[in-house]
């Protein structure tokens, strides 16, 4: 995790979550996340495979230039991206596995920026975890944004988190983008990596990677074997 939201959003849910794959919807407390509300969004599962916005942040809805809630979460991204969104989501309903995604955003008048986009998974009483807390920022803040639209997602990376690992993987202190408005006192120090259970990359993020043992192609995800390390 790049941006100063993910990492705040993240401890904080591991918090709440304590030793259960994934916290109740009701141990949400929105005034003890008051500094990244504005990136912050739930998404609810309507029917199987179909999640829209039941909330979104003010800073968020500027990305897109309107307001997100009642949108589906699969808008935007290409048919073969939303097949590897799409799983992703089963994992995280299903398996309770968290999820960071890096993906470009593009405007209609072609300019782009990168963003992070965390997907956490939370429960609800009688139904499984149905609900997803996330957030969603620019790495960097670009003169256009609020003003062009983003209206296409190309997805770069995407890592699943398992809930039988520790902690996710941060960036070193160097790559740490600081989420604006956010207190100093809760920036976090780096951590040695570790392999996850799943990965996607796109071709263009796996040219960089070497190639890993063990590993086979479900659809548009390569999935890499193993445990918690």
């Amino acid at each position: 995790m790049k941006h100063g939201a993910s990492r705040i959003l993240f401890e904080y849910w591991d918090e709440i979550r304590a030793a259960r794959p994934a916290p109740e919807r009701g141990d949400i407390q929105p005034s003890a996340i008051k500094s990244v509300l504005g990136d912050t969004f739930i998404l609810e599962l309507t029917h199987q495979n179909s999640f829209r916005f039941r909330l979104a942040g003010t800073r968020l809805c500027s990305l897109f230039c309107r307001e997100l809630k009642g949108r589906s979460f699969l808008d935007g991204w290409d048919e073969k991206d939303q097949q590897a969104v799409t799983a992703m989501l089963s994992a995280i309903t299903q398996d309770g596995a968290a999820a960071v995604i890096s993906f470009n955003g593009t405007t209609e008048l072609g300019q782009s920026v990168d963003l992070e986009l965390l997907l956490l998974p939370i429960r609800v009483q009688g139904e499984g975890c149905t609900r997803i807390l996330g957030c969603m920022a620019p790495l960097k803040r670009p003169f256009w944004l609020g003003v062009q639209a983003i209206s296409k997602q190309k997805i770069n990376s995407l890592r699943l988190i398992w809930p039988d690992e520790d902690a996710p993987l941060f960036s070193d202190d160097k790559d740490y983008v600081p989420h604006f408005g956010t207190p100093t006192h809760r920036t976090v120090g780096p951590m040695e990596p570790r392999v996850s259970r799943g990965t996607h990359q796109t071709p263009r993020a796996a040219a960089k990677t070497v190639s890993i043992p063990n590993s086979r192609q479900v659809g548009h995800l390569r999935v890499v074997d193993g445990g918690k390390i």
